[in-house]
């Protein structure tokens, strides 16, 4: 498990940003595979869920990941859900103790939110279709909503496929106006490298947070540590794990 100093508060908030390693998950799947929708079989799911929860003294039952659609919703938690019970959305919010926000991803940016002193919590997954269309946004205004300013809110970026990894097709500058300088050309003609964490990293920044930090870990390249969806793809396969990023109020 990762973690970063800024968003530290011990005995108050917990947060992890989970490698692959120390699940009981096998074959693509190996080791650590916490999503119930990746086609591995659920008794191990639940297992790995319930061994990273535990990490903060907590049960699988605490842990609220939602069904993620690439969206700009974030959603406020009142409590956590099973499996078929997940809202779709991308961020979560809440400033309830005991409960556990996750979010799931294998090259999309997770980012961990925390307003210590109010305190409220939030995650969001940020694909670039969330990423485009404000995911990112919407948990911090959810997270106001709650009570939370955004001069006093952490914001960490945790393990996604960087930019020397990233290769996009011709149409997709186009699509982020504001971010023409996180676009450099890739050795084929008219494609190019997006730095989509470092887009999200600004993202927050304008929002005018107290801090805004990055692991700078690389889903695609690390695969002792990390899940990758394009890794996985590249090589020819279909199946892949996802990578749990999660924070709590203790």
């Amino acid at each position: 498990m990762l973690t970063l100093a800024s968003l530290d508060c011990p005995g108050r908030i917990a947060h992890g940003f989970f490698t692959r390693k120390g699940g009981v998950s096998e074959g693509a799947f190996a080791a650590l595979n916490c999503g119930y929708g990746s086609g591995d079989a659920a008794d191990s799911v639940r297992e790995n869920r319930r061994r990273a929860v535990e990490r903060f003294g907590r049960a699988e039952e605490d842990l609220a990941t939602p069904y993620q659609v690439h969206s700009a919703l974030a959603v406020r938690v009142d409590h956590a859900w099973n499996a078929a019970a997940r809202p779709q959305a991308d961020g979560l919010v809440t400033d309830r103790p005991g409960l556990v926000l996750g979010i799931l991803t294998a090259d999309c940016v997770p980012v961990l939110l925390v307003d210590p002193d109010r305190p409220v919590i939030g995650a969001a997954h940020a694909g670039w279709k969330g990423a485009r269309d404000g995911i990112v946004e919407a948990t911090v205004a959810a997270m106001v909503a709650l009570g939370a300013r955004p001069e006093r809110i952490r914001a960490g970026i945790g393990p996604a496929i960087r930019q020397q990894s990233y290769e996009v097709g011709p149409e997709f500058p186009a699509q982020f106006p504001a971010a023409a300088d996180r676009f450099r050309p890739a050795r084929r003609a008219g494609h190019f490298q997006f730095d989509l964490p470092g887009h999200v990293g600004a993202l927050l920044a304008r929002l005018g947070l107290g801090r805004v930090d990055d692991l700078g870990a690389d889903t695609l390249a690390d695969a002792e540590n990390f899940f990758s969806f394009r890794r996985t793809t590249l090589a020819g396969g279909q199946a892949y794990g996802r990578l749990l990023s999660a924070i709590a109020i203790l």
